[in-house]
């Protein structure tokens, strides 16, 4: 039986049209996501760069959280990560308490 050697992406194209390899990416440390650090680890995602499990355990990401990102990047492109979590959560509490 042949195995087949899936082969990780070295660059991907970031969220401003650069190419980007993993030594391009936020540090393992960031606290403060900015927009543009957002979408690049999910284009390193997107892109084969890094895995989901690697982003999120490199980031301390909850699963939820990375994917969060990429629907707001798939709704909405960039200006979708504008919205924090806590600004999502307020208006959840808003709208339940209304």
């Amino acid at each position: 039986m042949k195995h087949e050697t899936i082969s990780k992406a070295t660059r991907v194209i970031g969220p401003l049209g650069d190419a980007l390899a993993e030594h391009d990416l936020p540090p393992a440390n960031t606290r403060r996501w900015v927009i543009r650090r957002k979408a690049e680890v999910v284009a390193a995602v997107n892109g084969g760069l890094l895995t989901t499990d690697e982003a999120c355990e490199r980031y301390n990401l909850s699963l939820e959280e990375l994917i969060s990102w990429q629907q707001a990047i798939h709704r909405s492109g960039m200006g979708g990560l504008r919205i924090t979590r806590l600004q999502e959560y307020r208006d959840q509490l808003q709208d339940v308490d209304a």
